[in-house]
């Protein structure tokens, strides 16, 4: 199959428009029908239906095979390209939200005052597009947070030829609001708090907490973003409870933040990169993970 064949047809898929796909992929319209027919023709079998626009049942399950493969020749083109390039002073550090804590930060500048023409560009990002940054060479080291068993490495999207090395493990609390019955505790177990209403939030997922505790956890509320403060501040009004590392809680942040007892959970920032030549690169990731 041809990658470009494949490219197209997942925008189709995506956008569920061919003229919305051409647009982006800077063809005609009809020039991208004649594509999806190619594509089509090559395994002999209808991959779209056109009114609505929407994959057959063979075009769902080529989409799990598409996106898969196009990332890896995209990785691949970029860790080609990396080994032949130039040493940077200008590095790109892409992170989840809270996998920048107050450990990483003091040895993120400690690198800069050991590399004084270092310049870092951090973005962040949610945990399934990092490894694609990193692989796709838009990032040249990512930083992955999340909640696991001290010492369990975190589940990341397979993305190629990857390195991962642990960073730091930091105990977790139960965010809960001024009032609340619990507050008081000196630590809580999750399993008394499986019936509570929880907050739904990528910084603290709850099919994570079901798959480490078991089920329960209903949401409260469910909030898409990835602001601390925001999430802070829906606990404290009683929207539902959350799980934070204990650093992302402010002393008199208007709620009150209880160690979890049982079980043993962590959150754990892991770094991850693709080969790093010698240079600031690979002195950074050393920093970080040092």
């Amino acid at each position: 199959m041809d990658p470009h064949l494949l490219t197209t047809f997942v925008t189709v898929a995506r956008h569920g428009s061919f003229s919305a796909a051409a647009a982006e992929l800077g063809y005609t319209q009809s020039a991208i029908s004649q594509q999806i027919a190619a594509l089509e023709a090559d395994l002999g079998l209808p991959l779209l239906r056109r009114r609505p626009v929407e994959p057959t049942p063979a075009g769902r399950r080529l989409l799990e095979h598409a996106e898969p493969l196009l990332l890896r020749l995209r990785a691949a083109r970029a860790d080609v390209l990396r080994t032949a390039a130039e040493p940077r002073h200008l590095l790109r550090l892409a992170a989840t939200p809270l996998a920048v804590n107050p450990a990483v930060a003091a040895r993120l500048a400690g690198a800069r005052a050991r590399l004084p023409r270092l310049e870092v560009r951090l973005r962040t990002c949610r945990p399934d597009r990092l490894a694609a940054l990193v692989a796709e060479g838009h990032a040249d080291l990512g930083l992955a947070g999340g909640i696991a068993a001290p010492s369990d490495p975190l589940r990341l999207p397979d993305a190629g030829p990857m390195t991962t090395a642990g960073v730091t493990e930091e105990s977790l609390v139960v965010v809960l609001p001024p009032g609340h019955p619990l507050a008081g505790r000196a630590s809580l177990r999750l399993a008394d708090l499986v019936d509570a209403r929880w907050l739904q939030t990528p910084l603290c997922p709850l099919a994570r907490l079901r798959d480490l505790v078991g089920d329960g956890f209903p949401a409260g509320l469910e909030y898409e973003g990835d602001d601390v403060h925001t999430v802070l501040t829906l606990a404290a009004a009683g929207h539902g409870l959350t799980l934070l590392p204990a650093s992302a809680v402010p002393a008199g942040g208007g709620v009150h933040a209880v160690p979890v007892a049982a079980p043993r959970l962590v959150h754990r920032v892991e770094l991850l990169h693709a080969a790093l030549p010698p240079g600031a690169a690979a002195d950074l990731a050393a920093a970080l993970t040092g």
